[in-house]
Formats: C-alpha cells, structure tokens, sequence
C-alpha cells in the first residue's frame, strides 16, 4: 500500500482490508459539491471522512498542501487521534462523495484504527524521504547555514521525535 505522487496529487492507499471495507462501506454517505469547504482549520467536528469519490485540497494557512483524488483517503482523522480541532481546511475541488464517521469510530474498531495508522505511518515515511533529499540538496549548495538549513533542521527535530511527550509515563 504505497502512496503515490503524480503531477502534484497525492494518491492515497486503497482500501485492501475486507473487513475495514465492509464497516467503511455501511456509513451515511455526505456529497460536497464543488468549492466547497468539508472541513475547516480550528474547527472540532467529532468526525472522520473517508473519500468515496471526488477530489479535494488540503490547505493550510491558505497554501495547498496536497490535492487528494484516492478513494479511502481518511480526513480529521488528526483533530481525532490528538483530540485538538481541524489542522487543516478540506475543500472539494469537484463533486465529492465521503463516508461519513463518529471520531469515536476510531477508539471502538481496531480494524479501522489501523487503518488510518498505516495511512500516517505512510505520511510520516514520505515527509522522511522528503527531508533526506531537501537535507542533501542543502548540503549540496552549502546552504546548512542559511534560514531553509535551519528549517530542515528542525523539521528533522520533529521527525525524530520519540513520542515520550504523548505518553506521559515514566516507563512503557
């Protein structure tokens, strides 16, 4: 199940578990028409939305920072793991069609929790690969020094963090 990029688009895993298909496929069903905002940055919704059909921008801070087309691409589903709102607005870029879910559905189906840990593991992979060749291209141009150095820098930082913050016990 590995992401793709093509021509700017972020191609999302489909949705090989039988299991997960099936729970998946058995939710109400919510279509966006085109332009339209599915899920705003600073908003708590208490819901995950999973990609049928359509295709959507992830904009932060009004930058685009993906265009996703891939059915069973999972959106909210940071504002429910951290229990924080939305990080990101979700806008359709045509018609679009989402399964619809209680945030919850992630603490009570270990099915789908997996799931969408597998589509993050993927995200966390790529911004890995991301920094690597960004971090050699720097050193290429001996740029360490300068403002994009120290941002790669610490997004190294961030990339590397253990999670020991999201624990909060002093043994595992």
């Amino acid at each position: 199940m590995a992401e793709r990029r093509r021509k700017g688009v972020l191609k999302m895993p489909l949705i090989s578990n039988i299991v997960v298909l099936r729970r998946i496929t058995a939710l109400p069903l919510a279509t966006y028409h085109a332009g339209e905002t599915v899920l705003a940055a600073g908003t708590t919704t208490g819901r995950l939305l999973i990609l049928r059909k359509g295709a959507v921008t992830i904009e932060k801070k009004g930058t685009v920072i993906a265009k996703v087309t891939e059915p069973g691409a999972v959106f909210g589903e940071l504002s429910a793991l951290l229990n924080q709102p939305h990080t990101a607005d979700v806008r359709t870029l045509e018609t679009s069609e989402f399964r619809v879910a209680r945030a919850e559905l992630l603490e009570e189906d270990p099915a789908v929790l997996l799931y969408v840990a597998a589509i993050l593991a993927q995200r966390l992979n790529l911004a890995n690969q991301a920094v690597v060749e960004l971090k050699s291209q720097i050193q290429l141009h001996h740029m360490i020094r300068s403002a994009i150095g120290k941002g790669v820098k610490k997004m190294e930082e961030l990339l590397s963090a253990t999670g020991a913050d999201l624990v909060h016990a002093p043994e595992i």
